[in-house]
């Protein structure tokens, strides 16, 4: 691996975490995945890049209407640097047709093109994959 690789030495470490499921349980999981990792490379004095990518049921994480976890979301949005979020809009247009009304996505998430092609080219970049 070449020296100034985002993930060698001391550089900054890089995360995707991939959410296709809507249990507040395994989101919370996934949320308490992002802080333990802040948490590790915060006291080691290094930076890390962590994104939740959400699509299929997942969705529902950055739904302002039905997430189960929303209020964690913006508290972590907040305090932690490097920590972002986003949302599938192939998801959102299929469930915005199925429930035949427009839906509003949380201000903490950045609507990607596609969740899945999202995760691929992160991999391609270097990104660490993880599906809690």
């Amino acid at each position: 691996m070449a020296s100034d690789s985002p993930q060698s030495g001391d550089g900054v470490r890089q995360v995707a975490l991939h959410v296709n499921f809507n249990d507040p349980e395994r989101l919370n999981y996934v949320l308490n995945n992002a802080e333990n990792l802040y948490e590790h490379y915060n006291q080691k004095g290094m930076k890390i890049e962590i994104r939740i990518i959400a699509h299929g049921p997942g969705l529902h994480m950055f739904r302002d209407d039905t997430s189960p976890v929303k209020e964690r979301v913006s508290k972590l949005a907040a305090s932690q640097e490097g920590l972002s979020f986003y949302a599938c809009s192939n998801t959102k247009e299929r469930m915005e047709k199925a429930e035949g009304k427009t839906l509003t996505i949380m201000d903490e998430a950045t609507m990607g093109s596609s969740g899945i092609a999202d995760l691929i080219e992160l991999q391609l970049q270097g990104w660490n994959y993880i599906k809690p």
